[in-house]
Protein backbone atom coordinates (compact mmCIF):
# COMPACT_ATOMS: atom_id res chain seq x y z
CA UNK A 1 0.00 0.00 0.00
CA UNK A 2 1.00 3.61 -0.72
CA UNK A 3 2.68 5.04 2.46
CA UNK A 4 5.16 7.74 1.04
CA UNK A 5 4.05 11.63 1.97
CA UNK A 6 6.13 14.80 0.73
CA UNK A 7 5.47 17.77 3.44
CA UNK A 8 6.15 20.99 1.89
CA UNK A 9 6.15 23.42 3.54
CA UNK A 10 7.61 27.28 3.97
CA UNK A 11 6.62 30.83 4.64
CA UNK A 12 3.95 32.64 3.85
CA UNK A 13 3.77 33.91 0.35
CA UNK A 14 6.75 31.98 -0.57
CA UNK A 15 4.60 30.07 -3.27
CA UNK A 16 3.89 26.78 -1.52
CA UNK A 17 -0.05 26.19 -3.29
CA UNK A 18 1.18 26.36 -7.02
CA UNK A 19 4.04 24.35 -6.29
CA UNK A 20 1.89 21.74 -4.57
CA UNK A 21 -0.44 21.48 -7.36
CA UNK A 22 2.33 20.94 -9.92
CA UNK A 23 4.10 18.77 -7.76
CA UNK A 24 0.40 16.96 -7.38
CA UNK A 25 -0.10 16.75 -11.51
CA UNK A 26 3.30 15.26 -11.63
CA UNK A 27 3.76 12.45 -8.87
CA UNK A 28 -0.59 11.48 -9.41
CA UNK A 29 -0.91 13.51 -5.54
CA UNK A 30 -3.79 14.51 -3.38
CA UNK A 31 -2.78 18.14 -1.31
CA UNK A 32 -3.87 18.53 2.34
CA UNK A 33 -3.77 21.95 3.69
CA UNK A 34 -1.88 22.58 7.01
CA UNK A 35 -2.83 26.07 7.36
CA UNK A 36 -4.10 26.99 10.95
CA UNK A 37 -6.55 29.61 9.18
CA UNK A 38 -7.29 27.64 5.45
CA UNK A 39 -9.41 25.80 7.44
CA UNK A 40 -12.01 28.51 8.18
CA UNK A 41 -14.87 28.88 5.84
CA UNK A 42 -15.65 32.64 5.12
CA UNK A 43 -11.66 33.70 5.57
CA UNK A 44 -10.75 33.32 2.26
CA UNK A 45 -8.45 36.61 1.37
CA UNK A 46 -7.21 37.01 4.64
CA UNK A 47 -5.84 33.42 4.67
CA UNK A 48 -4.72 33.54 1.06
CA UNK A 49 -6.76 30.34 0.12
CA UNK A 50 -6.11 28.65 -2.89
CA UNK A 51 -8.98 29.54 -5.32
CA UNK A 52 -10.91 26.71 -6.85
CA UNK A 53 -9.27 27.15 -10.83
CA UNK A 54 -5.87 27.40 -9.58
CA UNK A 55 -6.26 23.90 -7.68
CA UNK A 56 -6.45 22.66 -11.43
CA UNK A 57 -8.67 19.48 -10.84
CA UNK A 58 -6.12 18.22 -7.89
CA UNK A 59 -8.19 17.24 -4.48
CA UNK A 60 -7.42 19.61 -1.74
CA UNK A 61 -8.44 18.29 2.03
CA UNK A 62 -9.02 20.33 5.03
CA UNK A 63 -9.53 23.47 3.81
CA UNK A 64 -12.74 25.48 4.30
CA UNK A 65 -14.11 22.79 6.31
CA UNK A 66 -14.56 24.88 9.91
CA UNK A 67 -17.40 27.44 11.21
CA UNK A 68 -15.20 30.66 12.36
CA UNK A 69 -16.49 30.62 15.64
CA UNK A 70 -15.03 27.06 16.40
CA UNK A 71 -12.11 26.46 18.19
CA UNK A 72 -9.62 23.82 16.56
CA UNK A 73 -6.43 22.44 17.95
CA UNK A 74 -3.64 21.00 16.44
CA UNK A 75 -4.46 17.33 18.37
CA UNK A 76 -7.88 17.74 16.24
CA UNK A 77 -5.84 18.55 13.09
CA UNK A 78 -3.37 15.53 13.78
CA UNK A 79 -6.74 13.17 14.02
CA UNK A 80 -8.09 14.54 10.59
CA UNK A 81 -4.92 14.88 8.55
CA UNK A 82 -3.63 11.10 9.10
CA UNK A 83 -6.85 9.58 8.49
CA UNK A 84 -6.96 11.98 5.36
CA UNK A 85 -3.44 10.16 4.82
CA UNK A 86 -4.80 7.01 5.37
CA UNK A 87 -7.66 7.69 2.79
CA UNK A 88 -5.78 9.04 -0.12
CA UNK A 89 -3.36 5.60 0.35
CA UNK A 90 -6.14 3.63 -0.12
CA UNK A 91 -6.75 5.16 -3.13
CA UNK A 92 -3.21 4.94 -4.79
CA UNK A 93 -2.09 8.06 -4.24
CA UNK A 94 0.55 10.12 -2.75
CA UNK A 95 -0.39 12.51 -0.27
CA UNK A 96 1.55 16.19 -0.10
CA UNK A 97 0.91 18.12 3.08
CA UNK A 98 1.23 21.81 2.29
CA UNK A 99 1.34 24.64 4.41
CA UNK A 100 3.14 26.95 6.81
CA UNK A 101 1.69 25.79 10.42
CA UNK A 102 4.80 24.16 11.85
CA UNK A 103 2.95 22.62 14.69
CA UNK A 104 -0.03 21.44 12.60
CA UNK A 105 3.17 19.59 10.50
CA UNK A 106 4.99 18.50 13.40
CA UNK A 107 1.40 16.78 15.00
CA UNK A 108 1.61 14.77 11.52
CA UNK A 109 5.31 13.62 11.41
CA UNK A 110 6.31 13.41 14.56
CA UNK A 111 4.44 11.07 17.07
CA UNK A 112 3.61 14.30 19.50
CA UNK A 113 0.97 11.74 21.67
CA UNK A 114 -1.51 14.81 21.86
CA UNK A 115 -4.13 12.61 23.98
CA UNK A 116 -7.54 13.77 25.60
CA UNK A 117 -5.63 12.72 28.77
CA UNK A 118 -3.33 16.40 28.29
CA UNK A 119 -6.14 18.67 28.49
CA UNK A 120 -7.79 20.24 31.80
CA UNK A 121 -10.65 22.39 32.30
CA UNK A 122 -9.53 23.67 35.42
CA UNK A 123 -6.19 24.10 34.66
CA UNK A 124 -7.27 25.91 31.47
CA UNK A 125 -9.51 27.89 33.41
CA UNK A 126 -6.55 28.77 36.19
CA UNK A 127 -4.72 30.68 33.50
CA UNK A 128 -8.20 32.33 31.57
CA UNK A 129 -8.75 34.18 35.04
CA UNK A 130 -4.96 35.18 35.18
CA UNK A 131 -5.57 36.13 31.42
CA UNK A 132 -8.89 38.39 32.87
CA UNK A 133 -7.51 39.65 35.57
CA UNK A 134 -3.87 40.53 34.85
CA UNK A 135 -3.66 40.80 31.07
CA UNK A 136 -2.16 38.69 28.10
CA UNK A 137 1.45 40.35 28.93
CA UNK A 138 1.22 38.58 32.24
CA UNK A 139 0.25 35.51 31.21
CA UNK A 140 2.99 35.59 28.20
CA UNK A 141 5.46 35.91 31.02
CA UNK A 142 4.29 32.97 33.25
CA UNK A 143 5.03 31.04 30.12
CA UNK A 144 8.75 33.08 30.10
CA UNK A 145 8.89 31.67 33.38
CA UNK A 146 8.59 28.18 32.87
CA UNK A 147 9.25 27.42 29.47
CA UNK A 148 11.56 29.96 27.49
CA UNK A 149 11.60 28.39 24.34
CA UNK A 150 7.77 28.00 23.24
CA UNK A 151 7.68 31.94 24.85
CA UNK A 152 9.88 32.75 22.05
CA UNK A 153 7.81 30.86 19.91
CA UNK A 154 4.36 31.82 20.77
CA UNK A 155 3.25 35.59 20.45
CA UNK A 156 1.74 37.31 23.64
CA UNK A 157 -1.22 38.25 21.64
CA UNK A 158 -1.60 34.16 20.52
CA UNK A 159 -3.45 33.73 24.02
CA UNK A 160 -5.35 30.58 23.29
CA UNK A 161 -1.56 29.09 22.17
CA UNK A 162 0.23 30.72 25.53
CA UNK A 163 -2.83 29.38 27.81
CA UNK A 164 -2.23 25.36 25.83
CA UNK A 165 1.22 26.26 26.37
CA UNK A 166 0.97 26.35 30.05
CA UNK A 167 -1.77 23.54 30.39
CA UNK A 168 0.65 21.01 28.26
CA UNK A 169 3.41 21.85 31.29
CA UNK A 170 1.05 21.59 34.13
CA UNK A 171 -0.47 18.37 32.60
CA UNK A 172 2.42 16.20 31.71
CA UNK A 173 5.41 17.59 33.34
CA UNK A 174 7.27 18.52 30.29
CA UNK A 175 7.54 21.72 28.40
CA UNK A 176 5.17 22.46 25.23
CA UNK A 177 8.75 23.20 23.36
CA UNK A 178 9.91 19.33 24.37
CA UNK A 179 7.17 17.72 22.41
CA UNK A 180 8.93 16.80 19.07
CA UNK A 181 12.22 17.35 20.52
CA UNK A 182 13.33 14.43 19.71
CA UNK A 183 12.78 14.44 15.88
CA UNK A 184 12.32 11.13 14.95
CA UNK A 185 9.75 10.85 12.56
CA UNK A 186 6.77 8.66 12.24
CA UNK A 187 7.68 4.96 11.42
CA UNK A 188 4.40 4.19 9.99
CA UNK A 189 4.85 6.64 7.05
CA UNK A 190 7.30 7.23 3.93
CA UNK A 191 8.12 11.07 5.17
CA UNK A 192 9.96 13.66 2.37
CA UNK A 193 10.31 16.62 3.94
CA UNK A 194 11.14 20.32 2.32
CA UNK A 195 10.81 23.80 3.01
CA UNK A 196 10.82 26.54 0.38
CA UNK A 197 13.05 29.36 0.88
CA UNK A 198 13.54 32.60 -0.51
CA UNK A 199 16.06 35.58 -0.38
CA UNK A 200 14.29 37.41 2.96
CA UNK A 201 14.43 40.87 0.76
CA UNK A 202 12.45 39.57 -1.92
CA UNK A 203 9.95 37.46 -0.01
CA UNK A 204 9.32 40.82 2.33
CA UNK A 205 8.80 42.50 -0.81
CA UNK A 206 6.69 39.73 -2.38
CA UNK A 207 4.96 39.84 1.03
CA UNK A 208 4.20 43.21 1.01
CA UNK A 209 3.02 43.38 -2.94
CA UNK A 210 0.51 40.43 -1.05
CA UNK A 211 -1.01 42.86 1.54
CA UNK A 212 -1.97 45.40 -1.21
CA UNK A 213 -3.64 42.56 -3.36
CA UNK A 214 -5.70 41.13 -0.76
CA UNK A 215 -6.89 45.04 0.28
CA UNK A 216 -8.04 45.34 -3.30
CA UNK A 217 -9.73 42.06 -3.53
CA UNK A 218 -11.82 42.99 -0.25
CA UNK A 219 -10.15 41.75 2.92
CA UNK A 220 -11.65 44.59 4.30
CA UNK A 221 -15.25 43.97 3.48
CA UNK A 222 -14.30 40.23 4.16
CA UNK A 223 -13.54 41.09 8.07
CA UNK A 224 -16.91 43.54 8.36
CA UNK A 225 -18.40 40.48 7.07
CA UNK A 226 -17.29 37.86 9.74
CA UNK A 227 -17.44 41.09 12.79
CA UNK A 228 -21.44 40.87 11.47
CA UNK A 229 -22.04 37.39 11.99
CA UNK A 230 -20.91 38.09 15.85
CA UNK A 231 -17.08 36.80 15.60
CA UNK A 232 -14.58 39.17 17.59
CA UNK A 233 -11.39 39.23 19.28
CA UNK A 234 -12.06 36.57 21.74
CA UNK A 235 -12.83 33.96 18.36
CA UNK A 236 -9.63 32.18 17.69
CA UNK A 237 -9.91 32.40 14.05
CA UNK A 238 -9.81 36.45 14.27
CA UNK A 239 -6.70 36.43 15.60
CA UNK A 240 -5.33 35.39 12.52
CA UNK A 241 -2.93 38.47 10.89
CA UNK A 242 -4.87 40.39 8.52
CA UNK A 243 -8.04 40.17 10.62
CA UNK A 244 -7.20 41.31 14.05
CA UNK A 245 -5.79 44.27 12.69
CA UNK A 246 -8.29 45.33 10.82
CA UNK A 247 -10.54 44.55 13.24
CA UNK A 248 -8.98 46.77 15.27
CA UNK A 249 -9.73 49.10 12.69
CA UNK A 250 -12.95 48.31 12.61
CA UNK A 251 -13.78 48.84 15.95
CA UNK A 252 -12.04 52.67 15.33
CA UNK A 253 -8.56 51.46 17.28
CA UNK A 254 -7.00 52.47 14.55
CA UNK A 255 -6.72 53.93 11.35
CA UNK A 256 -6.75 52.13 8.42
CA UNK A 257 -3.42 53.01 6.80
CA UNK A 258 -1.79 51.89 10.32
CA UNK A 259 -4.01 48.73 10.09
CA UNK A 260 -2.58 47.53 6.71
CA UNK A 261 0.80 48.70 7.91
CA UNK A 262 0.42 46.13 11.12
CA UNK A 263 -0.19 43.65 8.46
CA UNK A 264 2.92 43.77 6.74
CA UNK A 265 4.74 44.27 9.76
CA UNK A 266 3.09 40.62 11.26
CA UNK A 267 3.12 39.14 8.10
CA UNK A 268 6.91 39.70 7.82
CA UNK A 269 7.68 38.87 11.41
CA UNK A 270 5.70 35.71 11.15
CA UNK A 271 7.68 34.51 7.62
CA UNK A 272 10.58 35.00 9.83
CA UNK A 273 9.70 32.94 12.37
CA UNK A 274 8.59 29.82 9.99
CA UNK A 275 12.16 29.97 8.37
CA UNK A 276 13.36 29.88 11.94
CA UNK A 277 11.25 27.06 12.19
CA UNK A 278 11.71 25.16 8.93
CA UNK A 279 15.69 25.62 8.89
CA UNK A 280 15.86 24.47 12.52
CA UNK A 281 14.23 20.92 11.84
CA UNK A 282 17.27 18.04 11.22
CA UNK A 283 14.51 16.12 9.04
CA UNK A 284 13.68 19.30 6.93
CA UNK A 285 15.78 19.92 3.87
CA UNK A 286 15.98 23.22 1.90
CA UNK A 287 14.52 24.43 -1.45
CA UNK A 288 16.41 27.58 -2.52
CA UNK A 289 14.29 29.36 -4.96
CA UNK A 290 17.39 31.40 -5.56
CA UNK A 291 19.02 28.60 -6.78
CA UNK A 292 16.47 26.53 -8.12
CA UNK A 293 13.42 26.73 -10.34
CA UNK A 294 10.09 25.40 -9.61
CA UNK A 295 10.29 22.88 -12.61
CA UNK A 296 13.90 21.96 -10.77
CA UNK A 297 12.19 21.33 -7.06
CA UNK A 298 9.66 19.36 -8.71
CA UNK A 299 11.45 16.87 -10.75
CA UNK A 300 14.28 16.96 -7.79
CA UNK A 301 11.42 15.55 -5.14
CA UNK A 302 9.88 13.42 -7.71
CA UNK A 303 13.68 11.64 -8.25
CA UNK A 304 13.80 11.65 -4.07
CA UNK A 305 10.63 9.50 -4.10
CA UNK A 306 10.77 7.48 -6.86
CA UNK A 307 14.19 6.24 -6.05
CA UNK A 308 13.11 6.40 -1.73
CA UNK A 309 15.65 8.65 -0.95
CA UNK A 310 14.81 10.69 2.55
CA UNK A 311 16.08 13.91 1.82
CA UNK A 312 18.90 15.77 4.21
CA UNK A 313 19.50 19.02 5.33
Amino acid sequence: MERRVIVLAGPTGVGKSDLAVKLAQRLNGEIISCDSMQIYRGMDIGSAKIKPEDMRGVPHHLLDFLDPATAFSAAEYQTLALKTIEQIHERGHIAILTGGTGLYINSVIYPLGFTAADRSDEIRRKYEDVLRDQGREALHQLLQQQDPVSAGRIHANNVKRVIRALEVQEMTGRAFSEYGEEKVLRQDLEIYYYWISMDRARLYDRINRRVDVMMAEGLLEEVRSLQAQGLGPMHQSMQGIGYKELLHCLEGKVSLEEAVDQIRQGSRNYAKRQMTWFRNDPNCAELSKELMTDEQMVAKIESDVSTHQTPKK
